[in-house]
């Protein structure tokens, strides 16, 4: 007769092997949802339905996948900062323009939409090392621009677009000028705990304890309690505390993980903000905190008053 002892090492063998082929086979789909459920993978709407200013832009990745981008104006003058947005996980940048809209009100900024290789109108497959590459090619793009100020680039990204945006920040510390991150995970191998409870005792990233002997399997670690602690510029953390998602301790994580080499990071929570809308819950607080933040760390570039003395001699 097979003992007790036999079938629960049999079972918890099971689970494991059960675990391994499920994240073999299925974690990109895990991991990145371009299209939602019930929904196509084309964009709903356009920022034309909702009368903004703005242009398509197509961009090549280093690896020449062609991706998709809307890079949208408050009016076609505007010099306020240009924020290069990354947006969260499930569907397209279509998904995001009620908030781009309120957004260009608020903070009277340019903003630059991404497609992921994969999602909206971009070609490719989506993977860390191509959205990587991907993010590089879009903050490129605007250093080269002409009609914004340059200098007043910040990175903003939510959720699965703050791990984008936190290693494209580290990676370009004279190009970004700072950092804006919201309800963003510590690493995928976290997350692989919370949606999957089971696979938390083989899988973890580096705050987790015991051996993460599977750690080895994920192709989309996304480390970004690791990469957030060598990020140089300054850096705000946008929490909302009812988060469905991602536990809200992930931010508390990042924030500590950050401040312990970085003096210029500040943390702000949202008691009612959940996951996709705490940009909106968080009412006048949510924006007045952005705002000054891009005021102190992306101000406008003015002329030094010496200058303008020299000019008002030479015009004597």
């Amino acid at each position: 007769m097979v003992s007790y002892v036999n079938i629960l090492l049999y079972g918890v063998g099971g689970l494991v092997v059960a675990g391994m082929a499920l994240l073999v086979a299925l974690q990109e789909k895990l991991v990145y949802v371009p299209v939602v459920p019930g929904l196509t993978k084309s964009y709903p709407i356009t920022p034309a339905r909702l009368r903004l200013i703005y242009e398509d832009v197509w961009l090549r990745s280093s690896d020449g996948v062609r991706l998709h981008s809307w890079f949208i104006k408050l009016v076609p003058e505007c010099r306020g900062p240009t924020i290069l947005f990354f947006q969260e996980n499930a569907g397209n940048i279509a998904h995001r323009l009620e908030m781009v809209r309120i957004m260009l009100q608020k903070l009277n900024c340019n903003i630059f939409m991404l497609s992921y290789r994969g999602y909206g109108a971009s070609e490719g497959y989506p993977s860390q090392h191509g959205i990587t590459m991907d993010a590089q090619a879009a903050l490129d793009h605007l250093s080269q621009r002409t009609d914004i100020d340059t200098s007043r680039i910040v990175v903003f990204g939510r959720s699965l677009g703050g791990a984008v945006g936190a290693v494209l920040a580290k990676n370009n510390p004279d190009k970004v000028a700072a950092l804006i991150l919201e309800n963003t995970f510590t690493s995928i191998l976290d997350m692989a705990g919370v949606l999957l409870p089971f696979l938390k005792w083989v899988i973890g990233g580096s705050s987790s304890k015991g051996p993460k002997f599977l750690n080895f399997l994920v192709r989309s670690p996304w480390n970004t309690a690791e990469v957030v602690g060598q990020v140089k510029q300054p850096i705000l953390f946008l929490s909302g505390l009812q988060d469905e998602m991602v536990p809200p301790s992930h931010m508390q994580i990042l924030y500590a993980k950050a401040a312990a080499r970085n003096n210029r990071c500040r943390f702000m929570d949202f008691p009612t903000g959940m996951h996709m809308d705490t940009w909106l819950t968080g009412g006048d607080n949510y924006w007045k905190t952005i705002q000054d933040f891009l005021e102190q760390h992306a101000p406008e570039q003015k002329e030094s008053s010496s200058s303008s003395n020299n000019n008002d001699i030479g015009a004597r």
